[in-house]
Order: C-alpha cells, then sequence, then structure tokens
C-alpha cells in the first residue's frame, strides 16, 4: 500500500513539473500580415498550420519558452495567382523553407504585456526578433514587425512593387 501511495505521489508531482507545457491548436491558430503593394495598396494575408509547443508560467518567465513553426506553404492574400507567385522561388520557396520558425531565448514582462527576444528562421535566414504580446486564458496575441529583405524573401523583386516593412499579428490558441 505504501508502495503504491508512493507510485502515485511521484507521478502526480512528475506531471505537475510538465503541467504547463502545451501544443499548439493549428486550426484556431495563425498568423495575419500586412504589406505595402505599389505604396498605394496593401497586401492583406495569413499563414496557418501552426504548430509547436509553448511553455509558459507567468511565475516563472525564465523556464517559459516559445517552439513555433508555420507552414509556408499556406500563404493566402485571396489571390491564388499571387499566392502561387509567393509560393514559388521569387519568395517563400515552399520547397526549400517548408517552415518559417520562432525559438524564444528570453521572456520578459513589461507591464501588461509581454515581450520575447527569440531567432526567426524564415527563407534559410535566422535573425533575432522581438515579440510583443498579451495572454488571455489559453490565446496569446502577439505584434511584430519585420523586413522581409533581412530575410531575403522577394530580394530580386525590388521594394516598389512590394514594401520591405511587414506587419505580423500572431494570435496562438493553445489546446
Amino acid at each position: 500500500m505504501l508502495k503504491r501511495l508512493f507510485l502515485l505521489l511521484t507521478a502526480y508531482l512528475f506531471s505537475l513539473s510538465f503541467s504547463y507545457a502545451q501544443v499548439i491548436d493549428s486550426g484556431l491558430s495563425k498568423v495575419d500580415f500586412e504589406i505595402s503593394n505599389f505604396r498605394v495598396n496593401t497586401v492583406e494575408g495569413f499563414f496557418n498550420g501552426m504548430t509547436g509547443e509553448i511553455q509558459f508560467d507567468e511565475n516563472n518567465l525564465s523556464e517559459s519558452k516559445f517552439n513555433v513553426c508555420i507552414s509556408s506553404s499556406t500563404v493566402n492574400t485571396d489571390n491564388e495567382k499571387r499566392d502561387t507567385h509567393l509560393k514559388n522561388e521569387d519568395f517563400f520557396e515552399i520547397e526549400k523553407y517548408p517552415e518559417i520558425c520562432f525559438v524564444s531565448n528570453e521572456i520578459k514582462k513589461n507591464g501588461d504585456k509581454y515581450i520575447t527576444i527569440g531567432q526567426l528562421t524564415m527563407h534559410g535566414v535566422t535573425k533575432e526578433v522581438k515579440i510583443t504580446f498579451t495572454k488571455n486564458g489559453n490565446t496569446f496575441n502577439g505584434d511584430l514587425k519585420i523586413k522581409r529583405l533581412d530575410f531575403d524573401v522577394g530580394k530580386d523583386t525590388g521594394t516598389f512593387t512590394v514594401g520591405n516593412e511587414v506587419s505580423l499579428h500572431i494570435k496562438c490558441v493553445l489546446n
């Protein structure tokens, strides 16, 4: 009886140590983006197919981390011809670079928001980025701006037809 109680207690304590590791709900999570087009229009779109794992404990941010990827093939601007072009070698090269991933190095609190600093890998290029985010229940909402040319995305297209700065909004829902 004592041995059984010890095993149950050990299993319970072991599960507590991993209780805050959660998997992303791919169906509810996505990354929206906006970028200028011909300097007068804005193209909006999104990526879905987000996968990964998040360990987040508001009381222990030093042990919290993000490891998240989205499928580059899911780029969607509601224009089939443009989406096909974005998937080819001029932009995302989805066959060669099937995922866009973020891995955090640090998470800190800033007022009522959080900031995570980490490595964003896209199109074979890895750069440090800062994502400001909030958490509401099982949902994280984050925002950042990147320069697509820093990641060699569309490097031969110039910046007249397609802007360089991309605004991103991330909605990540946990199971």
